[in-house]
């Protein structure tokens, strides 16, 4: 996956297929025959006769009359699939009863540690193709805002004589971001159906509501090495989700914050017209090598990998990734801490699982990777140890009523700063609850 969000530039071309007469080459230089496409639009044919006269982009014209918006849904559905047959192994009866019986044991341990209600209404479990199919409309949700908002401001900042460079390709670009777009998100979930446990392992509920889901294959691949039974290992991670689902379920404006926080960051995408310019002249001087020649493709090629027309971020970004970071980190240290409150004397291995989780979200787990790919977000391991040590000291020092209570408007959890000195956030509560105690109506005084 591109550490650029939605990666622009073309993938590397093999240098023996360059070489005249090898690979089907019928333009010398020229493997995939774009030559042919920008020869054949300057000679006054459409874009779309040309392509549909070549057999290799015939199939491309098929996938660029996709109308459902900015990113082919179809195209990323597909390439996800397609990269994960190989491995592919379909859930079982048994698999099934076992996830089932994880996720119910799991919220009866939950009830004794957390005010809210489980948010379970029914089980599943699903294979890694499954994932992918039942999560699409989610991903949906909260990509394609950012897509269309790409698409938008590269289209809009190109200077104007670029802009009548590349007219005669100007009314398939839509199209072609489209293609792009699905291809690079299939590949991104592909990968992640590959590591995900649960349906929440991104920090965001992706199921259709109320669905508690495991992936048992991703489990066996997890349970590996970590000498511990396999029904503990199913447990942990089944209590992980049910904590996860009990949030989302009952705290109804939390799902709508992160994916506004997501927004955000998308209409905050804006392209330096200026720098653009600049980038432009030096390529059409020679700057990028040997100048800038829309009728060559390794031309277009050497711009697009310049770096010239990636987006900068903007202030108004960056604070909504620090939000959304410390949204995500606040989930995920509520989940460790009820999940350890409900386990630690439950589970033998609970401190070596918490531990290896830890780990692997240290490492680069699948909410980091994923919004790495999608919007240049890094998760940070201490957000995510101070966020549990908020929740924890929390539960501590004024119980678990108190500790949720704080879910029950966004303006009660800890910002980003408090998180920097997360035992002064929670002394501050105390003194919050004292002054309501103080401030309590109370009943009037005899004469």
């Amino acid at each position: 996956m591109s550490d650029v969000p939605f990666g622009f530039g073309l993938p590397d071309r093999d240098p023996e297929r360059r070489e005249p007469g090898r690979g089907g080459d019928q333009g010398g230089g020229d493997p995939f025959g774009l030559g042919a496409l920008f020869g054949g639009m300057a000679g006054g044919g459409s874009p779309e006769d040309v392509l549909g006269k070549m057999p290799l982009f015939a199939e491309l014209q098929k996938l660029m009359n996709w109308s459902g918006g900015p990113v082919n849904w179809d195209l990323a559905r597909q390439g996800a699939i397609s990269g994960l047959a190989a491995g592919h192994q379909p859930t079982s009866d048994a698999e099934r009863s076992a996830a089932a019986e994880a996720l119910r044991l799991a919220d009866l341990w939950l009830d004794q540690v957390t005010e809210l209600p489980s948010g379970i209404e029914r089980t599943a479990a699903w294979s890694r193709v499954e994932w992918v199919e039942q999560t699409l409309p989610a991903w949906g949700a909260l990509i394609d805002p950012l897509a269309e908002r790409v698409v938008a401001a590269m289209t809009s900042a190109l200077p104007q004589e670029a802009a009548m460079s590349f007219g005669p390709i100007a009314g398939i670009m839509g199209r072609m971001g489209g293609v792009m777009f699905g291809a690079q998100v299939g590949q991104a979930l592909g990968k992640l159906a590959e590591e995900v446990l649960t349906s929440t392992d991104v920090g965001l509920p992706l199921a259709p509501a109320g669905t508690g889901v495991l992936v048992p294959q991703n489990l066996a691949s997890f349970a590996e090495g970590l000498d511990r039974p396999a029904d503990e290992v199913r447990l942990f991670v089944a209590l992980r989700e049910a904590a996860s689902q009990r949030l989302f379920a009952h705290v109804p404006w939390l799902r709508q914050q992160l994916q506004d926080a997501v927004h955000a960051y998308a209409r905050g995408i804006t392209i330096d017209r200026e720098a653009i310019e600049r980038g432009i002249t030096e390529a059409m001087s020679g700057g990028l090598g040997e100048g800038l020649d829309p009728s060559d493709p390794e031309s277009i090629q050497r711009l697009l990998s310049s770096g010239v027309l990636e987006p900068a971020e903007t202030p108004e970004q960056q604070m909504a990734l620090r939000r959304l970071e410390t949204l995500l980190a606040l989930v995920e240290g509520w989940v460790d801490s009820v999940v350890a409150a409900a386990s630690a004397d439950r589970l033998p291995g609970h401190a070596a699982l918490a531990e290896t989780m830890r780990r692997r979200r240290a490492s680069g787990g699948p909410a980091e990777q994923t919004f790495a790919t999608l919007v240049g977000l890094q998760l940070r391991p201490r957000r995510l140890r101070d966020a549990a040590t908020v929740w924890g000291a929390m539960a501590q020092q004024h119980g678990s009523v108190e500790r949720d209570r704080l879910w029950s408007h966004p303006d009660l959890l800890p910002t980003s700063d408090d998180l920097d000195e997360p035992l002064d956030f929670v002394a501050r509560q105390g003194l919050d609850d004292e002054f309501r105690a103080l401030t309590e109506e109370q009943p009037p005084e005899e004469d």
